[in-house]
């Protein structure tokens, strides 16, 4: 992976109340990539976790732009206001203006756990701007009906440990109301599952990215 550069930045967004929102960003050498893969965390993770992982490495060497964001009031965006404690709107108002402020153009989002609060509204509220969907076992989804779900054509990739029996299971029988989705079930896995097993994550990962060239 010799071939693949990282860096770290920040961006100003208005709904975040001014305050720079960090990110890590992994493009391959011969430019910015194409497709971008915006990857997202759960609460006691950042973008850091991608990196160790070999995750943001993973994805710029298949060609790809990858982008890892610290949420709102996590990681090294601790200053950045939470947009959840601005309205009901909110969450999907930040993802779109993250979309904007570092121009991913259609976007691949990653979102496990705690990230599922932003995803899925960005989900249902802009679908136009997503070129896929790959959640892991994130919160929320029993917040929306099954003709929302059924409504949404974004391919997803539904993954999640075996070994998670509560937010995995539950997050499952919600998501797979989605009418384009596939599931990836992680043996052995807990609910960061990524964590548990690298390199089955990545092939996972890589192979669904692959169908959508």
């Amino acid at each position: 992976m010799s071939s693949v550069e990282i860096s770290e930045g920040s961006v100003l967004l208005e709904i975040c109340g001014d305050q720079p929102l960090f990110y890590r960003q992994a493009v391959p050498s011969s430019g910015s990539g194409g497709l971008c893969v915006l990857l997202l965390h759960g609460i006691r993770f950042s973008s850091k976790n991608w990196q160790k992982i070999g995750t943001l490495e993973t994805l710029a060497a298949a060609g790809y732009r990858a982008l890892a964001i610290d949420l709102p009031g996590l990681g090294q965006s601790k200053a950045a206001v939470a947009p959840a404690a601005v309205g009901e709107l909110a969450p999907a108002v930040f993802l779109r203006q993250v979309c904007e402020g570092l121009q991913t153009g259609p976007v691949v989002i990653i979102s496990p756990s705690l990230s599922g609060m932003y995803s899925l509204p960005f989900l249902f509220q802009h679908s136009e701007l997503l070129k896929a969907y790959i959640p892991v076992a994130p919160i929320c989804t029993e917040k929306f009906t099954a003709e929302q779900y059924g409504s949404i054509q974004t391919p997803a990739l539904i993954v999640y440990g075996d070994q998670d029996t509560q937010l995995g299971e539950v997050s499952l029988n919600n998501l797979s109301q989605l009418p384009n989705h596939r599931v990836v079930v992680m043996k052995g896995a807990g609910h960061p599952c990524y964590l548990d097993d690298p390199e089955t994550w990545h092939k996972a990962v890589l192979d669904f990215l692959q169908q959508l060239r």
